[in-house]
């Protein structure tokens, strides 16, 4: 029973990630969507999406790298891809720290398995952290083009701005790189990336 205690202690703690706002707002622009929507999503995008990346992944442990790579939020809390003022130095020291708190709730082997996947995300070295980090930067960028560029006109961002964060997506998909370099030329067309 103690194990049990263990697991549910961590499942209620991690509801908090639905209380983690974001700054990209839900395809249809009703509302920012929150981080265990985002993580969702990515998820189902992993399951739908696995065929494009550059190398075979193992799918199962992808979805769930993605599913846990923000609990660390709900102690740092969310800096936003484009805010150069909220991703200082102490950013990584306050995400190390949760992450330590987070997954030492669970017990031993399942605090060392979710820790080195976040790791493995983080490090972004393997094929699965590269496709799940690929996903990672294309939900948002989704998000933005269906919204008509909400959160992007809200907050300023430019295209090199886009570009930028986006360098390494190529490295998870190669496919969805293409495909979202010309959603990016579109958007600037449409007005909803500043084109510098």
């Amino acid at each position: 029973m103690d194990r049990l205690k263990q697991q549910i202690r961590f499942i209620i703690e991690v509801d908090k990630l639905k209380s983690i706002i974001r700054q990209n707002y839900l395809a249809d622009g009703s509302r920012k969507e929150d981080d265990a929507d985002h993580s969702w999503h990515l998820a189902l995008m992993c399951a739908i999406l696995a065929e494009y990346a550059n190398e075979k992944i193992d799918l199962l442990k992808t979805m769930t790298m993605l599913l846990i790579h923000d609990l660390v939020e709900i102690d740092a809390g969310d800096t936003y891809a484009y805010d150069t003022t909220g991703a200082d130095l102490s950013k990584r020291e306050r995400e190390l720290a949760a992450a330590e708190r987070i997954f030492n709730l669970l017990p031993e082997d399942q605090a060392i398995w979710l820790r080195s996947l976040w790791d493995e995300f983080e490090e972004n070295r393997t094929a699965e952290a590269k496709f799940a980090s690929a996903l990672d930067r294309l939900q948002p960028f989704l998000l933005n083009s269906a919204s008509d560029g909400k959160s992007w006109k809200e907050h300023g961002v430019t295209a090199s701005q886009v570009l930028k964060r986006n360098k390494e997506t190529p490295e998870g998909s190669k496919t969805l790189w293409e495909y979202q370099y010309e959603l990016l030329k579109q958007e600037i067309k449409k007005g909803n990336l500043i084109d510098e």
